[in-house]
């Protein structure tokens, strides 16, 4: 009666089922993998927020299968303003035309795996990485082939290893910038050689840049001690924090919405935008103004809204890196007085990975933590790591839960 590609292994596993029975018998976890910026005690303009929504321009209906020209205009304003900041590419005058709205990046994933992708075809994505993207491969019958994120003084891509798992069916690639969890940006130079790669081999880039803002080099670097990490300290010039939204070189569709970038997940409010050479950008959207136009899944109110939300990022994300920045100290001031587990170099984004030793597995160890300690984390495998010894942690949990956490983490594993 069910189709294939939705038989997935529903079976809680044991991490999961240990959290399900803390919470049964009242303990109060201390979570450090806060993923919704709505609940870590952030300030919101809620009044400006909730007053916008009620446009009443929205009562019209005026289908734009690429999302109103007001909202494409003010995610247009956003990446000049990057550009006029000197912190992406040369971007003379962002043209809207090339951007669709979506509810979620999830809908744009959609879009583009169907744009790009027949049944079986293939793409690359990164390991590790947020495991989303399985589930996405599976509703649209694409096959994921991994490529290895090697560490060496911080993440780098494995070019090597990439020659190695690019066939014929390979239809495109994914890049998550800066990748979910390891924090780690595409450096500039790994721009070439990577769009030489897929020019090579007739390849989509496929860009995910929720987290772009959200870079440790703006406004300075954190200061990192020698003791307790490992090669965690980037200086403030090796974190190029460009945007894919302009790379001439490849097709190239990026990625991004207010989830992150305004921290404003309930608002549903993503897009796509699609850059490369001319005559194969305007073929790819003309198809994907198809796809959009199919479904016409954004609604006039929130599109009315998104510059107002737009805007809110201007406060929300001071708030938030003030908070990553906060407890980025606090973890490498608990790691200094132990010699048990580092932390791995991170870029941008909001979490921190640990290498730990490796004793049990991953999601023993973090049964260990919520049983005896009511900490929450989540083992490396979560994110497709390649062997036992990490853990991650949120940077946006709030600074008191994460510093009792990081304690409880630090003195477990001494």
């Amino acid at each position: 009666m069910f189709s294939e590609r939705t038989n997935w292994g529903l079976t809680q596993n044991r991490f999961t089922q240990a959290v399900d029975e803390a919470r049964a018998r009242g303990a109060k976890l201390l979570d450090l993998t806060a993923s919704n910026p709505t609940r870590v005690g952030l300030r919101y303009d809620s009044v400006a927020i909730l007053r916008v929504l009620g446009s009443p321009q929205a009562m019209d209906y005026d289908p734009q299968a690429k999302g109103l020209l007001s909202a494409r205009e003010a995610v247009a304003a956003y990446y000049n303003e990057r550009n006029a900041r000197g912190r992406g590419n040369e971007i003379a005058g962002f043209d809207p035309e090339r951007i669709i709205l979506t509810t979620s990046t999830s809908e744009g994933y959609s879009y583009v795996f169907r744009l790009l992708c027949n049944a079986g075809d293939e793409l690359l994505v990164p390991k590790p990485s947020y495991p989303l993207f399985e589930f996405l491969a599976d509703l649209h019958d694409v096959k994921l082939v991994p490529y290895p994120l090697i560490y060496d003084h911080g993440w780098q891509m494995d070019f090597h290893s990439m020659e190695k798992v690019v066939t014929k069916r390979t239809c495109g690639m994914v890049i998550v910038h800066p990748n979910n969890p390891t924090g780690s940006y595409v450096h500039s130079e790994e721009l070439r050689p990577l769009n030489a790669f897929c020019r090579e081999h007739g390849l989509a880039l496929i860009v995910d840049e929720v987290f772009l803002d959200y870079g440790l080099s703006n406004d300075g670097a954190v200061e990192l001690r020698s003791t307790g990490q490992e090669n965690a300290s980037v200086p403030a010039s090796a974190t190029q924090q460009f945007s894919f939204v302009s790379n001439p070189e490849v097709l190239s569709f990026t990625l991004s919405g207010l989830s992150k970038i305004s921290a404003l997940p309930q608002m549903k409010v993503a897009w796509v935008v699609t850059s490369g050479p001319d005559d194969i950008v305007n073929t790819a959207m003309a198809r994907l103004e198809v796809i959009a136009d199919t479904y016409l899944s954004m609604n006039a109110p929130i599109q009315w809204a998104v510059p107002m939300l737009l805007d809110q990022r201007k406060d929300i994300q001071q708030q938030l890196m003030h908070r990553v920045r906060a407890n980025l100290r606090e973890l490498d001031r608990q790691l200094a007085g132990q010699q048990s587990c580092q932390r791995l170099s991170v870029e941008g984004g909001w979490y921190a990975v640990l290498r730990v030793p490796v004793t049990r597995s991953d999601e023993e160890l973090a049964i260990e933590l919520v049983r005896e300690h009511s900490v929450l984390v989540h083992p490396g495998h979560f994110y497709d790591f390649p062997s036992d010894g990490y853990l991650v942690l949120s940077l946006i949990s709030p600074e008191q839960e994460f510093a009792e956490g990081a304690r409880g983490v630090l003195g477990h594993l001494s």
